[in-house]
């Protein structure tokens, strides 16, 4: 796109802002008179026409003002965007919730996508890494017919899973609560995979019969897992009420981008690589037949371990100075509370 100078960058910034404001085209008067731009409405109607030639405005009707493109939406967002401080009031909102909640026992990341999609008013999309691949908080195991067990697995960010596993002998009550006891010292900071590889050399090591039948059931736990991932979405009906998708067809549109959970997946994942928040506008989320919507996300967990990804999908004309450091503020929250030792450390509080 071509090089803004300082003028078309202020009408630009100006432009984008009352859109997102009032969802009406946006006209030259209008913005001389609430910008305090210091010059004529006919220098900003000419400066309009060039950033419309430049791709970064349209103009829906000849007689009407104008709209921001994507790409508009785009230069405001790298460039233009004065990204303010997270409101008091929605840090306390966010901080105050998640606090509350203990890891591996609530499920603190759907919490977190709640009252995210309250503070919003939009969708939010949580995907977690595999099981396998978080902290594990608890595992169990409960009897459940001749030859099965019912693994129970909880993880730090609260998800449980349960998986039917089949044994050659089930272990006794006194068996189960020694293995149950002696995984869990092995919790906290360790995968599904790392303690199956920790128990595997510990039995391999001590050759005692309690230990290669803990290295079996782990080793069958691990094996029942499903490879799939999964996709939820906090919030739907509050994105289905915005005013942007009044008409039948966009709400129609909006509805087949929230049910392709594949392409949400591959857009998460490019947020996994990349680190930090991520926005996509409009066209670049490339979800469905819509252009209406747009992505701002962020990962939660350890620097080089993230447990998962959140995000807000909203309308394009979206207030993103709000919702881009309030999705990395909660992000943030999520991951300290997580894991409250590396928050001090993270902090300089160790």
């Amino acid at each position: 796109m071509p090089e803004l100078g300082f003028r078309s960058r202020r009408i630009l910034y100006a432009a984008v802002t009352e859109y997102i404001a009032t969802g009406e085209p946006v006209g030259s008067r209008k913005l001389a008179r609430r910008y305090g731009l210091d010059v004529s409405p006919a220098t900003i109607r000419n400066e309009l026409a060039d950033l419309e030639e430049a791709g970064y405005m349209m103009q829906p009707h000849t007689s009407a003002g104008r709209i921001p493109t994507d790409q508009g939406f785009r230069a405001f967002v790298d460039a233009l965007v004065r990204v303010r401080e997270v409101d008091p009031d929605d840090k306390s909102a966010i901080f105050g919730r998640l606090s509350q909640l203990k890891p591996g026992v609530d499920d603190i990341a759907r919490e977190a996508g709640r009252v995210l999609s309250q503070l919003t008013g939009a969708a939010v999309v949580l995907h977690t890494s595999r099981p396998a691949d978080q902290h594990v908080a608890q595992l169990r195991w409960l009897p459940l017919r001749p030859g099965q067990l019912l693994a129970v697995l909880v993880t730090r960010t609260g998800a449980v899973e349960n998986r039917v596993i089949s044994v050659e002998r089930e272990p006794g009550a006194h068996e189960l609560e020694r293995v149950h006891n002696y995984l869990e010292t092995l919790m906290g900071e360790r995968t599904l995979a790392e303690l199956r590889h920790v128990v595997s050399n510990a039995a391999e090591r001590e050759r005692s019969e309690w230990l290669t039948r803990a290295h079996h059931m782990v080793e069958a736990t691990v094996s029942a897992g499903s490879a799939e991932r999964s996709v939820r979405i906090e919030g739907q009906k509050l994105l289905l009420g915005q005013p942007d998708f009044s008409d039948v067809d966009k709400l129609r549109g909006v509805l087949s981008a929230l049910g392709e959970k594949e392409h949400l997946l591959e857009l998460l994942d490019r947020t996994l690589s990349s680190g930090g928040v991520q926005v996509l506008i409009g066209a670049e989320t490339q979800l469905g037949e819509t252009q209406d919507l747009s992505l701002i996300a962020a990962t939660y967990g350890q620097p080089g371990a993230a447990s998962g990804t959140l995000g807000v999908i909203a309308p394009t004309r979206t207030d993103y100075q709000k919702v881009v450091p309030l999705v990395g503020f909660a992000a943030s929250v999520l991951s300290d509370v997580l894991d409250p030792e590396g928050a001090k450390t993270r902090d300089g509080r160790s």
